[in-house]
């Protein structure tokens, strides 16, 4: 079981880092301007010139993936970098000072744990508006919660222990312990936490843009093009494959490292 689980962490981490890499390239290089149209060049089929066709503007999809690939990963990453990084804060100081503090903010934890995120994240950016950044904002703050709650648990376990017993009689401070001896140790759980948020921000930004609330055209962006591609399913279905393929690529990259790190902390 220990082998399988492994084995999932080294595809899925592959899977994650090729994704990665073509992000990566698409935003220095395309094959054609992923907003460039050719008139006559509308709904190619899949060819050397064009390898995963046009889209009924005759705009390479190939290019259109590349770039929205990038964003993609980049709200990911955002998103991931401030919730982890209040998360994270909250849910270490609030587990080892414990008192009532942790009872209300664990407590207002609760009442937003128990909506739906991307129904929250979709009130939010219906407030603030459409856009990249707004997307990163709402999801950023609605991820705060998950990571505090995570490293709360994890800072409870590890905080009667003998090696931060021993940290405390040789007097070291309370921040020094929880951020030199008990995050160090909770790195495994950090992490996993942090590949199941990658994999719920690109699903979150992929359905919020699919619904024309996330990234504004011209801008390519995964879940818009399956929006777009709706009309055009049976005239050109390569126009919803080929991103959707990418989504269903990169969430289960992110699955699959999930998985294997959860396996490591076993």
């Amino acid at each position: 079981m220990k082998r399988k689980k492994n084995y999932s962490l080294t595809v899925g981490g592959t899977l994650t880092l090729v994704f990665l890499l073509f992000a990566l390239v698409g935003q220095v290089w395309t094959p054609y301007s992923p907003t460039a149209m050719d008139s006559t060049a509308v709904c190619l089929f899949p060819c050397a010139a064009h390898p995963m066709g046009t889209d009924n503007f005759g705009r390479d999809i190939l290019s259109r993936v590349m770039e929205g690939s990038g964003s993609t990963f980049f709200v990911a990453i955002c998103t991931v970098l401030i919730g982890g990084a209040f998360g994270t804060l909250i849910g270490a100081l609030t587990g080892y000072f414990g008192g009532r503090a942790d009872n209300l903010v664990m407590r207002f934890n609760d009442i937003l744990l128990s909506f739906p995120s991307i129904l929250l994240a979709l009130i939010f950016v219906s407030l603030l508006g459409p856009g990249r950044y707004n997307i990163i904002l709402a999801l950023g703050v609605l991820f705060i919660p998950s990571f505090a709650r995570i490293v709360r648990s994890e800072v409870i376990r590890f905080r009667e222990l003998d090696f931060v017993r021993s940290a405390r009689i040789m007097g070291a401070g309370p921040l020094r312990i929880i951020f030199f001896h008990i995050l160090p140790n909770a790195r495994v759980s950090i992490l996993t936490a942090a590949a199941i948020g990658f994999n719920n921000a690109v699903l979150a930004e992929a359905s919020m843009s699919y619904l024309s609330l996330g990234i504004q055209p011209p801008d390519p962006s995964l879940g818009r093009m399956l929006s777009e591609a709706q009309s055009y399913l049976f005239q050109a279905p390569w126009y919803a494959i080929f991103p959707g393929l990418t989504i269903i690529l990169i969430v289960l990259g992110f699955s699959m490292v999930s998985e294997g790190l959860r396996a490591i902390r076993e």
